[in-house]
């Protein structure tokens, strides 16, 4: 798999891979219609999408995975958010997740990233080194969702926010 930064004439593809990977998603109420590629679109609007990948191969996209900043009791800490992450059904489970993380951790802490943040599954995720985020707090989620990987110095305490363009809908 080819693992690069978006280029703008790839907009559209993302979004349309985005919206069809989360099309029924199984976290999202029955019959509601996913918001995921409108917090993508809001981020680049608004100059957050700090690093937005995509994975490929021959047949075209396959994946695309997204880091933003967040802040910690309302001050930037150097601490992002990733995700959303997006592979496409049928490559799902033949390590194109992985690659995407893999290679995103590493850009992300090439510019310069003290930590990451995500809400996700821990089984999944603790294979790359996150664990449950003790003293970061996102409110209104299982502490056990909310997970961590620290880049550099100690995990800061607080309370963490996303971009406003997580509530897009």
């Amino acid at each position: 798999m080819i693992i690069r930064t978006e280029l703008p004439s790839e907009v559209e593809a993302i979004r349309d891979l985005v919206y069809a990977v989360f099309e029924n998603h199984p976290h999202h109420e029955p019959g509601a219609k996913p918001t995921e590629h409108l917090i993508i679109d809001q981020l680049r609007t608004n100059g957050e999408l700090t690093l937005s990948l995509i994975g490929g191969q021959a047949g075209g996209m396959v994946g695309h995975i997204a880091f933003s900043p967040v802040t910690i009791d309302g001050e930037d800490k150097g601490w992002y958010g990733l995700g959303p992450v997006a592979i496409a059904p049928k490559h799902q489970g033949k390590g194109f997740g992985s690659a995407l993380i893999v290679e995103g951790m590493q850009q992300i802490k090439q510019l310069g990233a003290r930590g990451v943040v995500l809400l996700g599954e821990p089984e999944y995720y603790s294979r790359f080194g996150f664990q449950q985020a003790k003293g970061l707090v996102f409110p209104d989620v299982p502490a056990e969702y909310f997970m961590q990987h620290t880049f550099e110095g100690e995990t800061p305490t607080g309370t963490v926010a996303y971009s406003a363009a997580f509530t897009a809908s």
